[in-house]
């Protein structure tokens, strides 16, 4: 045999003996993933499959399940009181978070957060709030207190007035669906009614959470601009919420007021059952629809 000859079945023999050219990763192997990067943005969080009910006690890691569900309640409080077309609250960062144990009156989490505005991306800068999840059997919305100095920015009187204004001398009624649609696409017109959504939207999510949830608004189904009653605009909307622990979407349709003055108000709501191809008759009346004592302004 000629030496390149040899030379070639050497190397040859080299390769299939996994040894000198071979790869530094055994066949059928992956290399090592890398560790992901923390964060303690809520769109990063990872929450666990089922939810024991076991709680730390003490200071609270903020990327973690405990504190960004707590801070998340806090920005649907905050949005049932702030929220309208043009202005809608987000969490933006979770800084520090504690829980006290208050035996039979429940758990209260101490918060240090930071929220933006989504409509301006205002930064509203640094916040500290209370949530108490009650103790008792019966389930009810978490108590919230908030300080944030950043919401005081807020102005927008001009925008909200231009659109209560067109709506309301609009010689038909305005109407939408699948907001956003399945690219994600938001078209400028149905961007106020989105948001419109979204506040009241959040009335149903605060009433909702407890210390076993987390929800974000995936979507409006639809809605559909009712006659003005005593100076209010008057919505239904169908509403998809994602509870991001069991992982469902939840098919909500509500009766909404909202006027520049007045904020937005919930007066009526309804879960829908969860076979949709079987969906009765919603239970919701809209003549008689009046507002709800507590709102957004």
């Amino acid at each position: 045999m000629s030496r390149p000859a040899c030379a070639l079945w050497i190397s040859v023999l080299l390769l299939l003996s996994g040894d000198g050219l071979a790869s530094p990763f055994q066949p059928g192997t992956e290399p090592p993933a890398p560790e992901p990067p923390e964060s303690n943005l809520i769109e990063d969080l990872e929450v666990p499959p089922q939810f024991d009910g076991a709680m730390p006690r003490g200071e609270l890691v903020p990327h973690h399940y405990p504190a960004q569900r707590a801070a998340k309640v806090v920005e649907h409080y905050l949005n049932t009181r702030y929220g309208s077309p043009y202005r809608l609250v987000h969490l933006h960062q979770v800084h520090k978070a504690g829980l006290e144990d208050l035996g039979q009156a429940g758990n209260k989490y101490h918060l240090e957060i930071s929220l933006k505005e989504v409509v301006s991306d205002t930064d509203l800068g640094p916040c500290s709030a209370e949530v108490l999840f009650s103790g008792e059997q019966n389930q009810r919305a978490p108590q919230v207190q908030c300080s944030c100095e950043g919401l005081k920015k807020l102005d927008t009187k001009a925008e909200e007035e231009a659109l209560f204004q067109k709506l309301n001398s609009s010689d038909s009624l305005l109407s939408g669906s699948n907001i956003p649609d399945s690219y994600g696409h938001v078209a400028p017109e149905m961007k106020p009614m989105w948001k419109l959504g979204a506040a009241a939207a959040s009335f149903i999510m605060l009433n909702e959470s407890n210390e076993g949830t987390l929800y974000n608004m995936a979507q409006v189904a639809n809605f559909t601009q009712l006659e003005t009653e005593n100076d209010l605009l008057r919505f239904k909307y169908h509403i998809l919420l994602h509870e991001m622990i069991t992982q469902e979407i939840l098919h909500w349709k509500l009766l909404a007021t909202w006027s520049p003055a007045g904020g937005v108000s919930v007066s009526q709501t309804e879960l829908q059952p969860k076979c949709h191809h079987c969906e009765t008759a919603s239970a919701i009346e809209i003549p008689e629809a009046t507002p709800s004592p507590t709102s957004a302004s």
